[in-house]
């Protein structure tokens, strides 16, 4: 299927979108992404720009890529079909972007990721339900935070313009995702929500 471009640029730059729980999801992506170390990095997404911003700034030599043209990445192509040779970039980030694709489609981008990853990719998908969360600081201690969430894998999802699955609603489950980046030669490192993010579920892979 050829997908296009769901929203206009102007999405990005609203306030609705650059919410609190957005800018905590991009610490937590570029958290996990200073971890894995990677020289040049490929980011499938080009959302407003931050991510991409200041994982250069790190020193690390990002190229963008979007199917999206009005965005301005480096690269117009489409994560299911990804126009860079095998093994082009260390890493790859695909943040808030497999839900924009039917599931259908999932293990073909899961594929193209792992074709041209040389080492990791770090994943985050929408992860809803119902959520219990603490957070605590204690003065020269660590912070400490807990999470408990119930997704609501009772539920249907209906195309909402936008996203056409999200992780742990009805046919969806994290146990299927798992398997489909398994097949496709993705070996997992880390899987986890955040108490601070707790809507979304970051996975970081390493190619294997």
């Amino acid at each position: 299927m050829t997908y296009q471009a769901q929203v206009g640029k102007s999405h990005y730059s609203g306030k609705a979108y650059r919410s609190l729980e957005r800018w905590t999801s991009y610490w937590h992506q570029m958290d996990l992404m200073r971890r894995a170390s990677p020289q040049t990095l490929l980011e499938i997404g080009v959302g407003d720009g931050v991510a991409a911003r200041e994982l250069s700034a790190a020193g690390i030599s990002v190229t963008t890529v979007d199917i999206a043209e009005d965005l301005g990445p480096d690269v117009v192509g489409s994560i299911t079909a990804l126009p860079f040779p095998d093994k082009s970039f260390d890493a790859i980030l695909a943040a808030e972007v497999l839900e924009h694709i039917r599931f259908q489609d999932v293990p073909q981008a899961l594929s193209e990721m792992r074709r041209v990853a040389r080492t990791q990719v770090l994943i985050s998908l929408p992860h809803p339900g119902y959520v219990f969360s603490l957070i605590a600081k204690v003065p020269l201690l660590r912070r400490f935070s807990l999470l408990f969430k119930v997704p609501f894998f009772w539920k249907e999802h209906c195309f909402n313009g936008e996203h056409y699955w999200e992780l742990g609603k009805k046919t969806f489950s994290l146990r299927t995702f798992m398997r489909h980046a398994e097949k496709a030669g993705l070996e997992l490192l880390v899987s986890r929500s955040y108490a601070d993010d707790p809507s979304h579920r970051f996975f970081l892979f390493k190619i294997i």
